[in-house]
């Protein structure tokens, strides 16, 4: 269903979950072991889970909380949690190792065993910087491919944690199909985010990695006394974190939270997968150009679908002012809130959820997902502000307003 009101322009389905039987591959074993490899970094730290309690108070519900990624390891965004994740579990199965350790990995012994390795990705900005940290800590080498109108700042990101970045002519699913070509080509080491037949290791790696945010969350919540949020807010590209988030809760908790899946509206493929409503996958043709650059991706991973298939309870598609006014918003917090510094596409949760607490036009939104005075909200600040000049245009200056 479309919205009304044209300046926002919000697109929803309605999904009624399915269920089924639920994915295995990240219960709750899976999850404490991906956060233990995690700990084992020397720069390991939980991220903060932070309370916007005013800003509940003045939207009408009980509380929302941020889980504040622009804080992982210093490199702004989450990413880096299913990458090295993935690329760890690869080396330890090249060794014949059933543990997985970071420090170990890193050893001078464990590197003259393997020798060099280059590890290969496409992405956006933040799933090759974290890509490149990875191979770089470890040794390695990385080879990085971003798609054409990447943003200066996150080639930048890449080069400055020692991988090699190439900006391409292309839109992000064909700089993936490049990345797959040059990988075969010289024997480099394929780490994608997303899946395809035959290819569904690597990627069920990265989902798991992303559980460690979870973990991290779950305990955090306990501390507060709260079991677990009634509402969650998951923003989906591929659609790996929101999936990986999602069966991660289906794992947990009987019955898990009210779920929204987003996306822009330029590159919706989850959303466009649902509006199909044949359980399949269903590609997004075109740029894909978005502000929200994280989520710009234009083919959903399957692995990921499944689960947002089965058990995600609505689907939003969505223009940047969503994003854009997220950001602000979180920028200058009410009273005694805590500012956080987020970018295009970590913001997008707290931009709808506010519009639909507030637009009289978003009503039916708002009741269908049964948002009230008792929900607790959980949503995911996926980045920090990974390009500081568009971050500025936009919390500065305004860009993407409604005055525009």
């Amino acid at each position: 269903m479309k919205n009304k009101d044209s300046l926002i322009d919000i697109n929803s389905i309605k999904n009624n979950p399915l269920g089924g039987s639920k994915p295995d591959f990240l219960n709750p074993e899976i999850a404490k072991k991906a956060r233990k490899f995690h700990s084992s970094f020397k720069e390991y730290k939980a991220t903060p889970l932070i309370s916007l309690n005013k800003l509940a108070e003045y939207l009408g519900i009980k509380n929302i909380y941020v889980k504040d990624e622009s804080y992982r390891f210093n490199l702004n965004s989450f990413k880096v949690l299913g990458g090295t994740y993935a690329i760890a579990r690869s080396l330890s199965e090249k060794l014949g190792l059933d543990k997985i350790d970071f420090e170990l990995l890193k050893s001078k012994k464990v590197k003259e065993k393997l020798g060099e390795i280059i590890f290969i990705t496409a992405t956006d900005g933040n799933h090759g910087k974290g890509i490149a940290w990875a191979a770089t800590n470890l040794g390695h080498k990385a080879v990085i491919y971003l798609p054409k109108g990447s943003a200066q700042k996150r080639v930048d990101a890449v080069r400055n944690v020692g991988g090699k970045a190439i900006v391409t002519d292309l839109n992000y699913d064909d700089t993936v199909a490049l990345a797959i070509e040059e990988a075969e080509k010289n024997n480099w080491s394929l780490i994608q985010d997303t899946a395809w037949e035959g290819y569904q290791k690597i990627p069920t790696w990265i989902m798991q990695g992303y559980t460690t945010m979870a973990e991290e969350i779950k305990l955090q919540l306990e501390l507060e006394g709260i079991g677990e949020p009634t509402h969650m807010f998951l923003q989906a590209g591929v659609g790996s974190m929101a999936g990986s988030i999602l069966g991660y809760y289906i794992n947990q908790f009987e019955e898990y939270p009210i779920t929204t899946i987003i996306e822009p509206n330029e590159a919706a493929c989850v959303y466009n997968s649902a509006a199909h409503n044949d359980g399949k996958t269903h590609k997004v043709e075109g740029d894909l150009k978005t502000d929200m650059a994280g989520l710009a991706c234009g083919e959903a991973n399957p692995i990921a679908w499944k689960i947002l298939r089965d058990y995600a309870h609505m689907f939003i598609s969505c223009n940047d002012y969503v994003s854009s006014r997220g950001m602000r918003i979180l920028a200058n917090p009410i009273k005694n809130d805590r500012q956080i510094i987020s970018g295009e596409s970590g913001s997008v949760g707290l931009g709808l959820l506010s519009l639909l607490m507030e637009k009289e036009s978003l009503s039916y939104l708002r009741d269908q997902l049964k948002l009230d005075k008792d929900s607790i909200v959980l949503i995911f600040n996926t980045e920090g502000a990974t390009d500081t000049v568009n971050y500025r245009k936009i919390v500065w200056d305004g860009k993407d307003s409604l005055l525009d």
